[in-house]
């Protein structure tokens, strides 16, 4: 049996709720309409761990091999957003894509144990969308920081679901009501309890924190206005609106947005004209716009 908490606002105060039917009940006994309360993320995570290529739709969809154990990158905590939250584009950038998830919560301090013992240490799963910049894919394809980091990006919720078996559950990306992604759990190569295990072999998990667990494939870019949904067979529905940020990312300094193959291979998947031809030329540094304040030393 399935459990959901949730976290809203309670005249203006953070509350723990419990999913009973449509309504949300605090512990005084108060019940508030789950379609009309103001969201939080359901936890809150110290850091959020985030799996590259999982799915094997989305191995097969770019045409990659994958290497024999999970990769990793972060998204800090202040990239977090919530059901109903909206996603920020900054004003100069185009490539803003959303990545459907599951989301594994930690329950228990967790450091170097088995793949047999790490379901022990999942408090619950909820649903992430892990949405990405690409326009800053040429210089933060390793870290993904700012590609993956930007405040907003890591919505999270609606609720903490307690008791769920994640083996064999279907997930979709809807964008205005139209499916995007259509995949199921049961395509990822390394399941949930494999990417806790891994991560916590050297890093130490405490309880609330995050594990995104990747993406089916069809990723795609979206529009401020857009509306993008992800739904979870068991967890329910996570939904955001794009919207525009009332500043460009400065020109000043830092990397600069770009729209080279490499942004434009990874943000169109699939749809890249040249997918299955050849690979996206690699962006030298010649390439790369200057901001205005231009590095000390250029060699």
């Amino acid at each position: 049996m399935t459990t959901e908490t949730r976290r809203i606002l309670i005249d203006g105060v953070a509350a723990l709720v419990t999913l009973d039917g449509r309504d949300l009940v605090a512990a005084d006994g108060r019940r508030v309409s789950a379609g009309t309360a103001v969201h939080l993320p359901p936890v809150e995570p110290t850091k959020i761990i985030c799996c590259h290529l999982n799915h094997v739709s989305r191995v097969h969809e770019f045409g990659v091999s994958l290497p024999p154990a999970p990769t990793y990158f972060h998204k800090p905590i202040s990239s977090l957003n919530s059901h109903g939250g909206a996603v920020v584009r900054p004003s100069n950038c185009h490539w803003l894509n959303y990545e459907g998830e599951v989301a594994i919560v930690i329950g228990r301090t967790c450091r170097n144990v088995s793949y047999a013992e790490a379901g022990d240490y999942i408090a619950g799963y909820t649903i992430a969308n892990d949405f990405g910049l690409h326009d800053f894919r040429d210089t933060d394809a390793g870290s993904m920081l700012r590609v993956k980091g930007a405040d907003t990006f890591c919505p999270i919720g609606p609720g903490l679901v307690s008791g769920w078996d994640f083996r064999g559950k279907s997930m979709r990306t809807l964008v205005n009501g139209e499916v995007r992604q259509d995949g199921s759990t049961d395509e990822m190569s390394w399941d949930m309890h494999y990417l806790v295990a891994d991560v916590a072999r050297l890093i130490t998990l405490v309880p609330g924190d995050v594990i995104l667990s990747g993406t089916p494939a069809m990723s795609r870019p979206v529009e401020p206005g857009d509306i993008v949904s992800v739904e979870v067979e068991g967890l329910g529905v996570l939904t955001n609106t794009i919207v525009t940020g009332p500043a460009p990312v400065s020109t000043e300094i830092g990397a600069q947005p770009t729209a080279t193959e490499e942004v434009l291979s990874t943000a169109l998947g699939s749809d890249w004209e040249l997918r299955g031809q050849r690979p996206p030329n690699r962006t030298t540094p010649a390439e790369l716009p200057f901001p205005t304040i231009h590095p000390r030393f250029t060699s």
